[in-house]
């Protein structure tokens, strides 16, 4: 399904039910359920216990109810040349219903062919190709190094940007969590990265930090993690006083609660074992903020990145090195500017 099928629209409604909508939906789309959760699962016991007739009667009732609703809601503003188009799972009654409606109010309604379930078997087949077609500069750097912040600056200087960490709202670390954001569900990670590839020019080269294959729980595609791999390379490289500043900045949600942060921790155990951990929440404990940063970075992060990147990226010895002097907001830019011109 090519992305121009969806932009053609003025709108894209989804007339699932909320729950099917929170796991995944075509970006952009306005969730306008003809039944919500609960009368999904009533019309379909109904149809199950009783009969197929006195299913179909309830179910009309109350999807009338609820398009009514919408016309007098969500929809009321929309002018007479508002041009629409509607999906439900299969492309059946749901949609059917919706787009019925709409079209004799007098709006250009139309339906998805095939519904989600084809939007959702061309977002598997764009992303198990689509990368191919990309040419990647994987940005690499230890933790702290600022790569998140260099992707920032890049697409501030006019650069193409795939920011995977933003699209999976999760930072890649154990520390990664996202106050306040929390994680897609893979299904609508996907439909994310799918629609910011599809949105790049495949003829300029497309900035993309280096990722190990999970961001926090969420899978990186096979296709889009190998094509990463074989990719140019550009290296971040900072002293640890420039890097610990900057991951004081980046993880002060931390130390407002210490007790989140031990669960944290306690995720490394079996790496690291009871008594380092346990040093490492001490430190927490007495506020030693500067002090605990500094030795996750030499303890844990360091060495894991090590090991990542050189085993999984052959084209790094060859990569562009670039001296971060300060983590402040004009050095980003000045190498940004470097990289873009």
């Amino acid at each position: 399904m090519h992305p121009s099928v969806l932009t053609a629209f003025d709108a894209i409604l989804d007339a699932r039910s909320p729950a099917e909508f929170a796991e995944d939906h075509v970006p952009g789309a306005l969730s306008l359920p003809v039944l919500d959760d609960a009368e999904r699962a009533q019309v379909g016991t109904i149809y199950k216990q009783v009969g197929t007739f006195q299913a179909r009667r309830l179910g009309a009732a109350l999807v009338a109810r609820n398009i009514a609703r919408h016309l007098e809601d969500a929809l009321a503003d929309q002018p007479r040349g508002w041009r629409p188009l509607v999906y439900c799972w299969r492309g059946g009654k749901r949609s059917a219903a919706l787009a019925h409606v709409l079209r004799e109010v007098g709006w250009d309604a139309h339906t998805l062919e095939g519904g989600y379930r084809a939007y959702r078997r061309s977002v598997l087949e764009q992303l198990a190709t689509l990368p191919r077609a990309m040419r990647f500069r994987v940005v690499h750097g230890a933790t702290g190094s600022g790569k998140s912040r260099l992707l920032r600056a890049l697409a501030g200087a006019g650069a193409q940007v795939l920011d995977l960490e933003d699209l999976a709202a999760h930072r890649g670390s154990v520390l990664g969590e996202l106050p306040g954001r929390p994680q897609p569900t893979q299904k609508m990670f996907e439909s994310r990265l799918y629609a910011a590839l599809a949105a790049l020019d495949r003829a300029r080269p497309v900035y993309v930090e280096g990722e190990s294959r999970k961001i926090g729980q969420r899978q990186v595609p096979q296709t889009l993690i190998e094509t990463m791999r074989t990719s140019e390379c550009v290296l971040l490289e900072a002293g640890t006083a420039s890097r610990v500043a900057l991951l004081m900045e980046e993880y002060r949600h931390f130390f407002v609660d210490a007790a989140g942060l031990g669960a944290q921790l306690d995720c490394l155990l079996r790496m690291h074992g009871r008594e380092r951990v346990e040093s490492w929440k001490a430190l927490a404990a007495e506020g030693a903020w500067e002090a605990l940063v500094a030795r996750l970075l030499e303890e844990h992060y360091d060495p894991a990145y090590r090991r990542s990147a050189q085993h999984n990226f052959p084209r790094l010895p060859q990569a562009r090195v670039l001296q971060v002097a300060a983590g402040d907001e004009a050095t980003f830019a000045a190498i940004a500017r470097e990289l873009a011109a």
